[in-house]
């Protein structure tokens, strides 16, 4: 990618932030690199073609991870740090998360993608489970469909829980990112064993005192 195009989507990611995809137009992207629509159209054709970049450039790391996950050593401690990373990624990209549903609409490509990942974050939730469960940080499921529901809560939070915080307060900053990862660690805190419960007081000893 030409350092052109690096710029043209980093500016145009910035003004998506700042006002929401919607409310941004080619020509103010252009006034923001200073060169004229004509000369961004060499580059991007449409707005469209600038969100579907921004959004395979987003999710590139979510997938890299989910495909790292069989590999990956699996403790409390990793999965805290693996969800605040998560979460810091996703702030970057702000506008996608506090308009998904609207969003999605936008791009068939980007729709599938979305729906496929669904089935990979899924997935990847029950390898976690298993991985767990093996080194005896989380108990077997006390019914059929238990953790189909608890993987299905995890995500839904994972995609959500951005768009809620706008919803409560107009700035987010480590403190508040902390809050969230917390509360998405908390899902899971009902599952786990003795031991697994341990570790997660020992990782975060503030939340028990």
């Amino acid at each position: 990618m030409s350092k052109k195009r690096k710029l043209i989507l980093e500016a145009a990611r910035t003004l998506f932030n700042e006002n929401g995809y919607h409310n941004v137009t080619i020509r103010m992207i252009a006034l923001k690199m200073n060169m004229s629509s004509g000369n961004l159209n060499y580059h991007f054709k449409k707005r469209e073609d600038i969100f579907e970049v921004l959004y395979f450039e987003m999710v590139a790391e979510f997938d890299q991870r989910i495909d790292v996950l069989p590999n990956t050593e699996v403790s409390i401690e990793q999965l805290r740090n693996d969800v605040e990373s998560s979460m810091k990624r996703m702030l970057d990209y702000t506008f996608f998360w506090t308009d998904l549903y609207n969003l999605l609409s936008i791009s068939d490509r980007v729709r599938a993608h979305f729906q496929e990942v669904y089935k990979n974050r899924i997935g990847g939730c029950f390898f976690l489970f298993e991985k767990l469960k093996q080194k005896n940080l989380m108990r077997e499921a006390s019914f059929e469909k238990e953790y189909n529901f608890l993987a299905e809560r995890m995500i839904n939070y994972g995609n959500t829980w951005l768009y809620s915080s706008r919803l409560y307060s107009n700035k987010l900053d480590a403190h508040n990112i902390d809050y969230y990862v917390n509360t998405y660690l908390s899902i899971l805190f009902p599952f786990l064993t003795s031991q697994g419960k341990s570790e997660f007081q020992n990782l975060l000893p503030e939340l028990f005192g």
